[in-house]
């Protein structure tokens, strides 16, 4: 199968997200199984339409993971590179779904791992977060959380983002994570966890830091 070119999609980079807003139905679509066994037999077409309905989808997920605009675009690319690449291997076209996933974490994993150390500029969305009593109560408690979500490691991220923006079940997770399916409940657990506490901390150190203002005046 001959090396293409991975197709462009305007209007990706640099959009928000928040890691609890689920997708909506529309977005989930291509998942056409006739275009993947199109694609399987070398039909470029037929790959890049499958490409142009799947790269939202792709980059949403990178976005959630990564948190940069940037390092998600890349590691969506390169999950299309690696999708044409290795689509003959598939052997149910059904299954390209969470086929797909397991290709894109990897290329997140990758990415992650060649630039470690990142500042994120990509900002939660108002959508699905609490609820303070006032505008600036909002803007606080979802910058809190998108720092706290920063600090997770990428496996943490990643399980959260497949679990609850995709809203996909256990089985379909371990499939795109390549682990067993009682990983995926221990390793969500583990990372809500995690998050918990990063929230708690952070909200001590603010209280600490206010009281100490306090004091000062």
């Amino acid at each position: 199968m001959s090396t293409m070119a991975v197709i462009p999609v305007e209007g990706q980079a640099g959009s928000a997200l928040s890691p609890v807003t689920r997708l909506a139905p529309y977005e989930r679509e291509g998942m056409d199984q006739d275009l993947v066994a199109r694609a399987q037999k070398g039909d470029q077409r037929a790959f890049e339409k499958l490409t142009r309905a799947n790269h939202p989808r792709l980059y949403r997920v990178a976005l959630g993971i990564l948190r940069d605009p940037h390092l998600a675009e890349d590691a969506t690319q390169q999950a299309h590179v690696d999708i044409w690449r290795h689509i003959r291997r598939l052997r149910d076209p059904s299954k390209f779904e969470g086929w797909s996933y397991r290709l894109l974490v990897n290329a997140c994993y990758d990415e992650a791992k060649r630039r470690p150390r990142w500042v994120s500029d990509s900002k939660m969305q108002p959508a699905d977060e609490p609820r303070a009593s006032d505008a600036f109560g909002v803007v606080i408690d979802r910058d809190v959380l998108e720092r706290g979500f920063e600090r997770l490691s990428v496996d943490h991220r990643a399980v959260i983002v497949l679990r609850h923006l995709l809203d996909l079940p256990p089985e379909q997770v371990a499939e795109a994570l390549d682990v067993p399916v009682g990983t995926v409940g221990s390793r969500l657990s583990r990372a809500m966890e995690s998050l918990r506490a990063v929230l708690e901390s952070d909200a001590r150190s603010a209280e600490t830091a206010t009281a100490r203002q306090g004091t000062v005046r």
